[in-house]
Formats: structure tokens, sequence, C-alpha cells
């Protein structure tokens, strides 16, 4: 009782200081546990009610205040009563989700207009030239991975002369077919375990659902009832970072989870749209397909390593020959079959995308949630110390990358309007390097999944949000040759060193062996290095002063071409995941947040000092900053010196440690392999 009214008051207290994010999270586990009409539940009721309305949730305060106009306590009664019209006069202006404030002082989110949902729902919309086709990418995938399999098992057979090796290749198989159908069919009980045990996961009933979102409990009755689908078992995380997963092995053993932060920064169509683009991920029984495509990639890795030590054993010339093949065949295998694996979760999830527009007739409010999740997430970044687990340990399952949000999630904290937000999906729908970088995510980029949403809308006759049309607009006039003119040698240029390396193979090979071979490639190396880093890291005493949203806005940044610039701001954080002791560091300026990574000159052990003795020092406090900025999924800026209040100055030695390791590549090339084979 005592630890009960203990929360209570920290609830209050956190209500009354403008912390509303923290007190709802208290106030809710208090009114949850305490009982029912006594002071503590009341209490926590009414603070509760009034934390949602300081933070904007006025849905969510008007359904919890209703009960309370009839309650047996009279001035508990007159209160509601009172309360009751303000939030109903709220409602009308429909005002946004606002945010809880932030420690730093910034600028509030923007309001986002809500253009109109459709009449009616289940409308079929059509997917031409959006994500591609599910059951033709589903299709393909796995025929491709069991070929590759099937393939390599044959090869491996017929190549091999001893019988042991093929007998326990037999065997591994076996054992990881059973293995995998263990884990596909207990992994929900698994998972359960694990999720509570890693983020404390609570499952809630349908009722406390209505209570959180009611027309999410609307959707998913609707949905489940006309797919004759079983209620997916619903759990939450109390944690304010947004998110929501699901996992299982069958339709109906699904489980549902989200976590608070979901309520906490999306209004109520919004979080129900969330709820049916997970509800498509079980309809479309996407975990078993993607537990079977990732089973393939695993016995082709397992036939590598087979073949790879059989032809490392002895036997025949021919045998090992034919078995090195094998094994470098396999690994080729392995890596197109990941490819394709992250091929097919990005279908996958414009396809429950698709689904959840279809099923709620409101893609506009899945646009909205997108782009907030991404905000809540920046936001509670800044709050933290070090990167969420929940997001690093989701990442792959969530519903959207928080690796991916730092762009679009600023956008909308500072935006006066929202075609400023559409300006940051330039990158993401025009620049080759953000298809390239794409290939390597289990999501689709956000920029991309808006424009698909947003050509729902129009199928819906509904207005788009985000400006769209007219970032679409802009897309098509931007210098193609900008563009594109760089990308090809540039994308070489990322690969340098190797190309550098495989250059002196050839040329080495060419003009004698051994040691003039090995020079060659030693010297192509740190060539390749040097080239690298003169297009990483230009000139920069000119470097322009700039905000973080203006170079997030910027469609032709490069994540190799480093773009010098100053920025000012405050250090709120460090950049590492995890790590107290790490070197890198977050900056916030009046429009954004992004990540500043840091190199002493003495290397890594000078990057471990200097996070355990100056970092935290740092931290709240204005500094100017000057680096080269660089744009991937997420955006950061490599640091060539930091100047805090008072005139202390610290530098950055990026260039500097990429011309030393090429120079040690050449210096051992010219002058150690000589002397070492002489």
């Amino acid at each position: 009782m005592a630890s009960q009214k203990e929360d209570l008051q920290a609830g209050i207290a956190a209500q009354q200081q403008g912390q509303y994010s923290q007190a709802i999270r208290i106030l809710e586990q208090v009114w949850h546990t305490a009982t029912p009409g006594s002071s503590t539940h009341v209490q926590a009721h009414m603070y509760l009610i009034m934390a949602h309305q300081g933070c904007g949730q006025i849905e969510q305060a008007l359904m919890l205040c209703q009960p309370l106009a009839s309650n047996p306590l009279p001035q508990v009664q007159a209160w509601a009563n009172q309360v009751l019209p303000q939030l109903q006069e709220d409602q009308n202006k429909r005002i946004p989700t606002p945010i809880a404030p932030t420690p730093v002082a910034s600028k509030p989110s923007p309001p986002l207009s809500k253009s109109k949902r459709a009449a009616a729902t289940g409308v079929k919309l059509a997917m031409s030239g959006i994500g591609g086709n599910l059951g033709l990418a589903s299709g393909v995938t796995l025929s491709l991975l069991f070929g590759m399999v099937l393939v390599l098992v044959m090869g491996f057979f017929l190549i091999s002369e001893s019988q042991n090796p093929a007998i326990g290749l037999g065997i591994s198989v076996v054992l990881t077919l059973i293995f995998n159908v263990a884990v596909f069919f207990l992994s929900p009980w698994l998972m359960d375990l694990t999720q509570r045990w890693l983020y404390g996961t609570h499952w809630i009933t349908w009722m406390e659902l209505e209570h959180l979102s009611p027309e999410t409990s609307q959707i998913l009755q609707k949905i489940c009832s006309e797919r004759q689908l079983k209620m997916p078992r619903l759990g939450i995380i109390e944690d304010q970072n947004p998110t929501a997963f699901t996992y299982g092995s069958l339709p109906n053993q699904a489980r549902l989870v989200v976590s608070r932060g979901l309520f906490t920064y999306l209004d109520d169509d919004e979080i129900a749209t969330v709820y049916a683009h997970e509800l498509g991920h079980i309809v479309h029984w996407d975990f078993a397909v993607m537990t079977l495509a990732s089973t393939l990639v695993q016995i082709t890795y397992l036939i590598y390593t087979f073949a790879n030590r059989v032809g490392h054993r002895g036997g025949s010339s021919k045998g090992k020959d034919a078995a090195q093949t094998a094994a470098i065949a396999a690994y080729v295998f392995y890596i197109i079959g990941t490819y394709l694996v992250l091929y097919l979760s990005r279908v996958r999830e414009y396809f429950a995308d698709h689904f959840a527009a279809e099923v709620t007739g409101n893609p506009n409010a899945l646009s909205r949630a997108l782009v907030k999740i991404a905000y809540g997430i920046v936001e509670e970044g800044q709050r933290s110390p070090e990167p969420s687990r929940l997001l690093e340990g989701t990442r792959a399952l969530g519903i959207y990358d928080a690796k991916a949000a730092t762009s679009s999630g600023t956008a909308y904290r500072i935006a006066s309007d929202p075609s400023k937000i559409g300006r940051v999906f330039l990158w993401d729908l025009f620049n080759p390097w953000a298809f390239w970088m794409e290939l390597q995510s289990t999501h689709p980029l956000t920029g991309k999944r808006v424009r698909a949403l947003s050509r729902y809308a129009e199928q819906l006759g509904l207005d788009i949000e985000f400006d769209m049309g007219r970032v679409i607009g802009e897309g098509r006039h931007l210098n193609k040759k900008r563009l594109y003119s760089h990308f090809f040698l540039d994308l070489c240029l990322y690969g340098a060193e190797f190309i550098g390396l495989g250059v002196g193979l050839i040329l080495g090979g060419a003009l004698g062996a051994g040691t003039t071979t090995i020079t060659f490639m030693l010297v192509g190396l740190g060539l390749g290095i040097i080239a690298k880093t003169l297009i990483m890291y230009p000139n920069f005493r000119q470097a322009p002063q700039r905000d973080i949203l203006t170079l997030m806005s910027d469609p032709y940044a490069s994540p190799l071409r480093g773009q010098p610039v100053h920025l000012q701001g405050q250090l709120i954080g460090r950049g590492d995941a995890g790590y107290k002791f790490g070197s890198d560091l977050k900056l916030q300026d009046k429009s954004g947040m992004l990540f500043l990574r840091y190199s002493s000159r003495f290397g890594p052990i000078g990057n471990f000092l200097f996070g355990f003795s100056q970092v935290k020092e740092l931290i709240g406090t204005q500094v100017v900053t000057a680096g080269w900025f660089r744009r991937s999924i997420a955006p950061w800026m490599d640091l060539i010196h930091l100047q805090v209040d008072g005139g202390r100055v610290i530098k950055s030695y990026h260039r500097f440690w990429s011309l030393v390791f090429a120079g040690i590549w050449i210096l051992l090339g010219l002058v150690v392999v000589p002397l070492v084979f002489q």
C-alpha cells in the first residue's frame, strides 16, 4: 500500500512538472493495481486524465473522464462535469497529438492537418508498381532458395570421394530442419519468455485495449470476424519508444505486441492502422514464410561449411579442388539467399501497409503513424543517454526501422508545415544511394512507404498528406546528372581499397610471382584507401553554416562524398548503442538531431579514453562543430573539430587515420615485403 501511494505521488509530481509521458506510465500502473473506488484509485484516475490532456491525447482523456461523470462521490462528479466540456471543445478543434515536452528546449511538434478517411472500409486498392507481387516474391524467393540447396547438395554428393562428409552433411541438414521445425512451433512460447525477461512484456485483455484505443478494438474484432481468425494475444511493453510487432508460428497462435509509446505519440485512428498493419502480417502468414526462407539460407551456409572442410582435408587433388569450388558456390548462394530474404521482408511490409489501408479505409493515418513513430524514437532517444534496448532487439520485427528514424522524425519535430516533412523524403525516393542502401534493409525506406500510401489515398478519393504530389514533382526536376554522374564512380570508390587490392593482384601476377604480387597488392590497397579518403574528406576551410534539417532535406547527399559544414547546437548524449564509454555524440540544434562520429589521434585507445574521461562533462554544453555530413539510411557527421563555450577546441582525426593506414600498407609493400622475402 505504501509503495502504491508513493507511486501515486510520483505520478502526480510528474504531471505537475509537465513530464506527461512519465506521469501516464506511473499513473496507469497505479490505476490498474489500486482497489476500485479507493481514494488512490480515484486520484490516479483524475490525474491520468490531466496527463493525457496535457500531452494532447484528447480522445483518451475524454474516454477516461466520461465514467467519472456518474461517480458516486459528488466532488468527483462535479470535477468531471467541469472538465468534460473543455475536453469536448478541444476535440472539436481537432487538436493533433502533441508530444510530451523534452528536457532540451525546442519548438513543439507541428500540428498535422488530417485528411478525411474513406466512407467505406474494405475497398480493394490496386498495388500496380508498388512493392512487387507478394505471392510471386514468396514463391520465387523460396524456389530459388530450394534450388540453391538442391544444387549444392547434389554437387556435394557428386564430387565427394569419401562417404563420411556426405553422411555428416545429410545428418546436419536433417538436424537443421528438425531444429527449425521445433523452434517454429515452440517459438511463440520461447518468445513470450524472452520478451518478458528482456522487456517486461505483459498481456492485456481486449477490454483493456478498448479503453486504450476504441477504434483499434473495433478494427481487430471486425478483421478477426471476417477472416475467421482467432484474436491474437495482445501484449504491451512499458517503454515510451513507439513500436509494434507480431510473432508466432500459425495465425491462430499469433502475438501482437506494442510499446506504451505507441499510445503516447499516436492518435486513436493512427494506432488502429498500426494494429491493422500487424494483423496483415498475421493474415499473410508472414512469420511462417520468413521462417522457411531463413531455414533454407541456413542450409546453404551449412553446405558451405562442410564443403570448405572437405576441401581442406586429405584426398586426391581433383576431389579437393571440386570441394573448394562447391564451397565457393555455396557461399555465393548464401549471400544471394540473404539478399532474397531481405527483399521478401521489404515486400511483406508493403503488403501489410496495403492491408491496413484497405481494412481501415485510412491510408493517411498510417502515413502519419510512420512519421510520428519516427518522431517518438527521436524524442525518446534525446531523453535517454543510450539507445533503446527494445528498438535494438526488435529492429527486424518492428513496424519501423529505428535506424531510419532520424531524418523524418526530426522533420516532423520542427517543421511548420507538412510539405517540409515531405522534402526529407526526396532522398528516399530519388537518390540512387537510397536504392543501394535499402538492399541491406528489412524495411522499405519511409519515403517509399508514404508514397505508396498516398497512392491508396488517391484511389479512395482522399486528399494526400505531406504534400507528396509536390514532392514527386520536385523530384522529377532534380538535376539527374548531379544525381547519377558520380554514382557509379562513387560506387567503385566505396570499395576502392578492394579494387586496389585486386588490380595489384592482376598486375603483380602479370609481371612476376611471389614477392612482386604481394608488393603490388599492398601498394594497390594503400592507393585505393588514399583515393577513397580524398573523396570522403574534401577541403573544409570554406565550409558553410547549416542547420540539420537543411542537410537532411538535401536529395543529393551521399554516404561517400562528405559535405563540409559548420553546425551549432547542444550535445545531448552519446551516440554509441549501450556503451557508456562511447566517444560518439549526439548534437541537437533548433532544427533536429544528428550523430557526430569522433576519431582520436591515438586511435581506438584514444577513443576509449575520450569517451571515459571527457564525454560525460561535454553532454549538455553548447558547441560549434565542423565536419563532413553524410547520408545513408541514417545521417551523420564525421567530426573535424568542436568548440565548447569558453573557447576549448576538441579535434577529430578521421582523414589523418585513413592516410596513416594507407601509408602503412604502401610501406609494407615497398619496403618490408622485399626485405622479408629477399
